[in-house]
């Protein structure tokens, strides 16, 4: 018997299937398709143990795909553009491309010793030329049809990081990659046209049977459609969609950056006013929304609430934001909490305007605002009937008076694709005195990022400083004109890679209509549920986009999606601030590789949190050692046997048909679990083990632990790979028990089981379980009352 020396085989086997080609496909194979994707890392310098369990999830799918006959596209690449570069080279004065392909050289070192079967021939790395090119046509597509567009803009802005974040990565008042606090600033920016597909958006949801409910739960309220009634106070217009509380209005709240503040401020309240602005200016839209304590300052003037003809005073307040609406809000104290809040610190009148029928309300005795639906009061004409009937009633009416009309407004805002960074995407526009915006001819693509810049972290980005960039000509007029110094946000490279993958060779254009439809949209698509709202939505806009543009064959993007949980050790998520950060190069090094994969996928089922162990990974070491020698340490003797165990073969074709049902729900933890239970089995059956028995264990094993189940395949006596197997089918004649278990209880306590066999009567059955020598010590002298009997299972013998 040889050792299981795990760093010789896996190497040569990596290297084997490298040199082979092993993992490489062709476009025009006649297999079927199946596209499965991991979404691609950013690479930061090494991979952690989150990568490689999403990475060990989806080899197996493919490894598993690629045997059960399909065409199996399972590509990777490399997110390289980003503000992490740059900020690398500012601190250790180097080179944000430098650093990004030193880190994208030992990263991918890593990926293959974890033996992952990617076809490496398609790798596409998006900081280089031969893809950002792409992603500049993308915009330029986008700019000729209007959906690209320069306006100024409130944004948020990070001061360490020197640049523009979308509403997306401005997490709770704070920048998603350095957590400083977000100000607000007045820039003219590039934005995308999002909001222009969000019904579609919204609605090909429901398309989306594959996804989990959360993350189509979490693209819904992200989208925010609702329908609603547009009224004017004077010149004030209010969104709500609750016309149903109009006759409760006691007064109005503006957003601070609302045009008309100014105007309606009074002399007497402008220094107050001027302060509170400058106060709120430092909040994050999000911070003003999740705030406990709502603030605010009347502005001294009053509208009329069209209703009522009441004078109702107008404030502003840090809890009404631009964005939605119209950024003004008809305050109805009784009836939203916020307005409750607000109402009961400023001391503002309350109006009860629907009622409780069980309770009744009153003003004076509220603790709380009445939101539910209630009868209608202290509302002229519509008194007595229900609230949600009063909704469209009255919004009617006043669509009569002609102060009202229905609308529908949406919580997604335009996409702020503009960052003051170097290591991006540059924009392709360039700027003429003459012309003005100019887009960059195709033919002039791309727009390349100069390599000799100067990184000082203060102040302009190095492109702003780069005259050689900078200065260039109108290629309408041909007269000096000012590249745009902006580069894109890093989501544009990721938001059509997949679409890359296909023909990732092709330098004449992006992608290719017919070969997308062989493998487009793609299968099973595996990421963190951090991207959701993110990357998700915006893949889902370029695709919807380019469908448009009859430049790709799909509306959706992608078919299936799992999102996997997170890696966990001492009750807390790795990292390197908490000290529990566990090294997948040590884990390889002193395991091997199929025991990191092994220990990543049998710990936790694929989406759930997974919690690091130590005592685990050395079991899922020993279960290895385990196969090693039962397969190696059969004789000569043996491998010609074909003496058939009845018991063994049942259990060998229930394995088959239940890893192949766990694989495909993606139960990846009982498979293993079965293979355990299959592997005791053949051990305990090892003098006379069939060597067909042997070969399935290692097809089910090879997906999970690709290296040991090849090296033993071949020692076996097989020539060709273990990949190109087929994937084996399960015997239903076989599966079948011949004998069956019955558990016997007396008033409910097990008392004894029996061994039957599975077509013997049920009345004998009855019998059996009587006679058995356990169950007459406790019958005997005793009446039987009743006997239970659950089919196949149980007997209950009630005696008194």
């Amino acid at each position: 018997m040889s050792n299981y020396n795990f760093a010789d085989i896996e190497s040569k086997w990596q290297k084997y299937w490298d040199e082979n080609k092993i993992y490489e496909i062709r476009n025009d194979s006649p297999k079927p398709k199946f596209y499965d994707l991991v979404m691609f890392p950013y690479p930061s310098g090494a991979i952690h143990m989150g990568h490689v369990r999403n990475y060990a999830i989806g080899d197996v799918l493919a490894r598993y795909k690629t045997m059960n006959g399909f065409n199996v596209l399972h590509p990777i690449g490399w997110d390289g553009f980003g503000m992490p570069a740059e900020n690398a080279a500012i601190a250790k004065g180097g080179h944000p491309q430098d650093w990004t392909f030193k880190c994208i050289e030992r990263m991918t070192g890593q990926i293959k010793r974890l033996g992952i079967s990617y076809d490496w021939s398609r790798e596409v790395t998006t900081c280089k030329e031969d893809y950002y090119k792409w992603t500049q046509w993308l915009f330029l597509k986008m700019f000729d049809k209007g959906l690209a567009y320069r306006k100024k803009a409130l944004v948020n802005w990070c001061p360490k990081c020197e640049t523009v974040l979308a509403n997306e990565q401005a997490k709770d008042g704070r920048c998603w990659r350095c957590d400083s606090v977000i100000e607000e600033k007045y820039l003219e920016q590039w934005f995308l046209k999002i909001t222009e597909y969000a019904d579609r958006l919204l609605h090909d949801i429901d398309l989306l049977d594959g996804w989990p409910e959360r993350v189509k739960s979490m693209q819904r309220n992200w989208i925010g459609k609702s329908k609603g009634l547009q009224i004017k106070f004077g010149n004030i217009e209010v969104f709500t969609t609750r016309p149903d509380t109009l006759f409760g209005v006691t007064y109005m709240v503006l957003a601070p950056e609302h045009p008309l503040v100014g105007q309606l401020t009074t002399a007497e309240q402008k220094n107050e006013i001027n302060k509170f602005i400058e106060k709120v200016k430092h909040e994050s839209n999000l911070d003003r929304q999740i705030k406990t304590e709502k603030e605010g300052v009347f502005t001294g003037s009053y509208a009329i609430n069209p209703a009522t003809q009441e004078k109702i005073p107008i404030w502003i307040s840090d809890y009404v934001i631009m964005g939605y609406g119209k950024g003004a809000v008809m305050a109805v104290p009784t009836h939203d909490q916020r307005d409750f809040e607000f109402a009961k610190k400023y001391n503002m009148p309350l109006k009860v305007v629907i009622d409780d029928p069980a309770s009744h309300l009153n003003e004076s005795q509220m603790t709380c605002a009445y939101v539910d639906e209630g009868v209608m009061v202290n509302s002229l004409q519509f008194n007595g009937i229900k609230s949600n009937d009063a909704v469209n009633e009255i919004g009617e009416w006043l669509i009569q008076k002609g102060v009202a009309e229905w609308k529908t407004n949406y919580k997604i805002r335009d996409w702020l694709i503009s960052r003051q960074r170097y290591w991006g995407t540059p924009i392709p526009v360039v700027y003429c005195e003459k012309c003005g915006a100019v887009p960059v001819p195709e033919k002039d693509l791309p727009v390349k990022l100069p390599y000799n810049v100067e990184f000082t972290g203060k102040g302009k980005s190095p492109l702003a400083r780069s005259d050689d960039f900078i200065n260039t000509t109108c290629p309408k007029c041909g007269g000096p004109a000012k590249r745009e110094v902006d580069t894109m946000d890093t989501f544009i490279c990721s938001s059509w890679y997949f679409l890359r993958y296909v023909t990732p060779k092709d330098y004449k254009k992006a992608f290719d209509y017919d070969e997308l439809k062989k493998f487009m949209p793609v299968d099973q698509y595996i990421g963190g549920i951090e991207h959701a709202v993110l990357h998700l939505l915006y893949s889902r806009f370029f695709t919807k986009f380019l469908y448009d543009e009859k430049l790709i064959p799909v509306n959706e993007p992608f078919k299936n999606l799992l999102t996997q949980g997170m890696v966990v050790k001492d009750g807390a998520k790795m990292s390197k601030s908490k000290g529990n950060v566990v090294d997948p190069d040590y884990i390889i090094k002193k395991y091997g590789a199929d025991t990191a994969r092994l220990f990543i996928l049998f710990a936790s089922p694929p989406e759930s949190q997974l919690e690091w162990s130590d005592a685990g990974v050395e079991g899922c070491y020993r279960f290895l050692n385990r196969i090693w020698r039962l397969v190696t340490e059969i004789n000569q003797d043996t491998r010609n046997n074909n003496q058939i165990n009845s018991n063994v073969q049942r259990k060998l074709h229930q394995t088959i048909k239940g890893v192949t049902e766990d694989i495909e729900r993606f139960s990846y933890n009982t498979v293993i679990a079965k293979l355990m239970e299959l592997t005791n089995i053949l051990t305990q059956d090892c003098q006379t083990t069939r060597p067909q028995n042997l070969e399935i264990l290692l097809i089910l094993l090879s997906p999970f632990a690709p290296h040991m189940a090849e090296e033993l395949w071949h020692q076996l006596g097989h020539k060709d790979s273990i990949t190109k197997q087929r994937w084996p089918k399960h015997d239903p004649a076989l599966i079948v028990e011949d004998k069956i278990t019955i558990a016997i209880q007396v008033n409910g306590k097990l008392r004894d089981t029996i061994i039957v066999p599975v077509d013997m009567p049920d009345e004998d059955i009855k019998s059996a379980a009587q006679t058995s020598e356990k169950t007459k010590s406790h019958v005997t002298g005793k009446q039987i009352v009743k006997i239970i009997y659950i089919p196949k299972k149980l007997i209950n013998i009630v005696v008194k």
